[in-house]
């Protein structure tokens, strides 16, 4: 299986996820077979929030899942029918396949605390206090 490493996304450059149809990500520690999460974002073409849910999912993902995740780039633009087949509405989503249940997060993840509630990789405290509750456990 051939592997595409992306380049880092900046957006004065051509995006990581402009060069096919898919394009993709793997990190492994542990098993080398399989990571842990496997992770699917999809996008409608090299957009700006498109590459901002990437890096923003790539930051998340080596912050939290080091070595454990593989992220799969899947570009609508190339591949419409992959809309319709996943019942992805809204661009940028992202799929976790696995760990189950599957799980979809629609939006470029720039709140971090919801992405990782929506990951399910840490608890959500949605209160307008939560900042001030975690001041004071510090």
């Amino acid at each position: 299986m051939k592997v595409k490493q992306p380049r880092k996304a900046v957006l004065s450059e051509p995006s990581p996820i402009d060069d096919g149809q898919k394009a993709n990500r793997k990190r492994r520690m542990g098993d080398p077979r399989r990571p842990n999460w496997e992770l699917q974002l999809y996008i409608a073409g090299p957009s700006p929030k498109s590459v901002i849910a990437f890096r923003n999912l790539e930051q998340i993902c080596e912050d939290h899942l080091v070595g454990h995740y593989q992220i799969e780039v899947i570009d609508l633009i190339k591949n419409p029918q992959l809309a319709r087949d996943n019942q992805i509405l809204v661009v940028p989503t992202v799929v976790r396949k696995r760990p189950l249940p599957m799980r979809r997060i629609i939006g470029d993840l720039s709140n971090t605390e919801r992405a990782l509630a929506g990951l399910a990789l840490r608890s959500f405290d949605p209160s307008p206090f939560a900042a001030r509750k975690a001041l004071k456990n510090i």
